[in-house]
């Protein structure tokens, strides 16, 4: 992505149904021959994900109240994202833009670039309220890529985006779960909670050859601070 990207106009969102869709297909990333001996971290209790749609310990789930944000926060204008950090994995991407594929869905990121994540340019920007999606592939051919270790999250970790307007968006984290592709609570996942949230997604729970992983570890934030 070029910054002049970052010049174009707000576009309008897109309903969270499409976007749930491309997490039960297009995200549905398998590990193309990568062999890692453990697999990916998974959230506590969550090493793989059974019929429910959900897997894990209470402690490790969504509370019911994520933290209010601060009163004074203010809300920012729609931009191109430029790169994504997470300190507590060590991870430091830069993002690139994403649209449709063929079919109507969401582009993942090419799988070859294994320090690299998407955001879908017609959704919500990171910073906005609404909940903002950024991907990335768990591994590849060569061994872990850059959300590998998106699992070992934990609440109260904070999440940078740094956006082409010049400003980063700053959320902590407040829940981390597994669910199964074939139960994706898509409205859950990206409806709008009134605040400005991300939701950071990988592929994650159990892995066969034959299926490839069976579920979609996501990672739940609001914006606490944007500088």
């Amino acid at each position: 992505m070029t910054e002049d990207e970052s010049e174009r106009p707000s576009r309008k969102r897109s309903p969270w149904g499409a976007i749930a869709l491309v997490m039960l297909t297009g995200l549905a990333m398998m590990r193309n021959g990568a062999e890692v001996d453990a697999g990916p971290p998974q959230p506590a209790a969550a090493a793989a994900v059974g019929a429910a749609a959900t897997v894990g310990s209470q402690a490790d789930r969504m509370p019911a109240e994520p933290p209010m944000p601060p009163p004074d926060l203010e809300v920012l204008e729609h931009s191109s994202v430029q790169r994504v950090r997470i300190p507590s994995i060590s991870v430091d991407a830069p993002v690139m833009t994403v649209g449709l594929d063929a079919q109507g869905w969401i582009d993942a990121p090419p799988p070859q670039e294994r320090n690299l994540a998407g955001w879908y340019l017609n959704g919500i920007s990171p910073g906005q309220q609404g909940s903002a999606v950024i991907v990335g592939h768990v591994d590849n051919a060569q061994g872990p890529a850059v959300f590998f270790g998106l699992g070992a999250v934990r609440k109260g970790s904070r999440i940078e985006v740094a956006r082409y307007d010049g400003r980063t968006a700053v959320f902590e984290v407040y829940g981390v779960e597994v669910f199964a592709k074939n139960a994706f609570p898509g409205s859950r996942v990206y409806g709008d909670t009134g605040h400005p949230e991300l939701r950071v997604i990988t592929c994650g729970g159990g892995y066969s050859k034959a299926g490839g992983y069976d579920g979609n570890v996501v990672v739940f934030a609001r914006m606490v601070e944007a500088r």
